[in-house]
């Protein structure tokens, strides 16, 4: 079965992602992004769908091609189930029923969070994979937590935000400075040029292990207003070190708990994952640890960092291997946790 040819499908939120797997090796990995959605300062539900439908089909031929297999060498096809936008996910998910009824291979749903985490045993992801057990501080747009990792199939969320995810924070923060959408990236180029420190803003105080981001959010709009009051040109003229300090805030918001985890689980296998994980400072921070506190960490390359099929087909082959395929009846799930993921029903094939 390790030469097993998956092809992955992704559509949880705004881009359509194909790649095609061989063993643990990616022979592919294409995206279509919708640019659609910088206008409105925010991903529309109906126009992700709607570019999904358009995109799909162009999306996987292209995967197939680079790949340089047939369709017919395709041993089964994997596809994002949830978490993510419903519209977005029955097209993801409508498209590779029908693929895998047409060519008569097995179909294998996908957990999206579970998929950013085991990411990391891509073959080309990082020099080597974690060690189990490890910590993995999955980070986007749409989700933050901690996840307790003991095996490819057993994980355990142990924090995760009461509130805002990180990468929501860094978007509506980015909009209150007037930065087009995703902010995220743009806070991080200009932060480079910017000095941290420069302007503090408040960290939450949140129990256990949990996140909180909704808070910061709140300070940054009010210092903005009362700075504005004062100067209209505040932010022009201090934007680099509004975001230096902004994101470095944010980094050591996610740090502190992540740390906190480390030592009180007694764990020093480290990893990040998610959108986020590609921010600059979170990867110096993750550095900077690793040196301070003697921890073995793990950055996916940046292309395995955001919403991709490559992430979607690793998972599916290492269900494909346990024989782990999902029926044709199977829906798509909009809220679909990591370890809801481990409780349902499956389909054991010997």
């Amino acid at each position: 079965m390790s030469d097993s040819i998956i092809l992955g499908i992704e559509s949880s939120c705004d881009d359509t992602s194909a790649a095609v797997l061989k063993g643990n090796k990616i022979l592919s990995n294409i995206a279509a992004n919708q640019e659609i959605h910088n206008e409105y300062g925010g991903v529309v539900p109906e126009l992700a769908s709607r570019a999904h439908q358009q995109n799909i089909i162009p999306v996987v031929a292209k995967a197939v091609k680079e790949a340089n297999i047939h369709k017919k060498d395709i041993s089964a096809i994997g596809f994002t189930r949830g978490p993510g936008l419903l519209g977005s996910l029955l097209v993801g998910t409508s498209f590779a029923k029908s693929l895998a009824m047409s060519l008569e291979v097995p179909l294998i749903e996908v957990n999206h969070l579970q998929a950013h985490i085991l990411a990391h045993f891509i073959d080309d992801a990082n020099p080597e994979p974690p060690n189990f057990p490890f910590l993995c501080l999955t980070v986007s747009g749409g989700h933050t937590m901690i996840v307790l990792v003991k095996d490819y199939f057993d994980m355990e969320i142990i924090g995760k935000t009461i509130d805002d995810a990180a990468g929501e924070a860094f978007d509506k923060i980015g909009k209150i400075f007037g930065l087009d959408y995703p902010a995220g990236p743009i806070i991080d180029q200009l932060a480079k040029n910017g000095v941290e420190n420069s302007f503090k803003f408040n960290k939450p105080r949140i129990e256990n292990f949990n996140y909180s981001f909704s808070g910061i959010k709140t300070s940054v709009l009010y210092f903005i207003q009362k700075e504005v009051r004062k100067n209209p040109a505040f932010i022009k003229e201090n934007l680099n070190d509004l975001c230096a300090s902004v994101q470095q805030t944010l980094v050591e918001i996610l740090m502190d708990k992540l740390e906190k985890a480390a030592l009180e689980l007694n764990i020093n296998e480290i990893a990040i994952a998610g959108g986020v994980s590609a921010n600059s400072g979170l990867r110096e921070a993750m550095q900077k640890n690793a040196e301070r506190l003697g921890w073995n960490i793990y950055i996916p390359k940046f292309e395995y960092t955001t919403d991709n099929a490559a992430m979607i087909a690793m998972v599916a082959k290492l269900k494909y291997d346990r024989g782990e395929f999902a029926d044709l009846s199977i829906s798509a799930s909009a809220r679909y946790d990591i370890e809801e993921s481990f409780k349902k029903d499956v389909t054991i094939i010997d």
